[in-house]
């Protein structure tokens, strides 16, 4: 019998790719988002779409990307989100940081 530990998928490195859509411009959403990344030792990075919404790619450990993913469904008071798709896929290691990216 084989044995998984809770501990290895909560800590699987992925990507997390979101579009956010709503109130999520002027409102402090990028920084509010780069803050919570940057807490969480996330890497990527965050920006404002042509259409009025966010567009969010983060690496790092799935629970921390949960968490952020849950953040960003609330965003910071000033906003109203009304939609996040989110997809995760496989990491490649391509960020250094978290930063707004313009």
């Amino acid at each position: 019998m084989v044995m998984t530990s809770d501990t290895d998928a909560m800590t699987t490195e992925q990507r997390l790719s979101a579009r956010i859509t709503g109130r999520v411009q002027g409102v402090g959403f990028r920084h509010f988002t780069t803050t919570r990344a940057r807490t969480l030792g996330l890497t990527g990075w965050v920006r404002n779409e042509p259409d009025g919404s966010v567009r969010l790619e983060a690496e790092g450990p799935k629970d921390d990307l949960d968490r952020l993913l849950d953040a960003v469904h609330e965003g910071p008071r000033s906003a109203n989100v009304d939609n996040v798709s989110a997809d995760y896929v496989d990491p490649d290691g391509a960020f250094e940081g978290f930063r707004v990216r313009r």
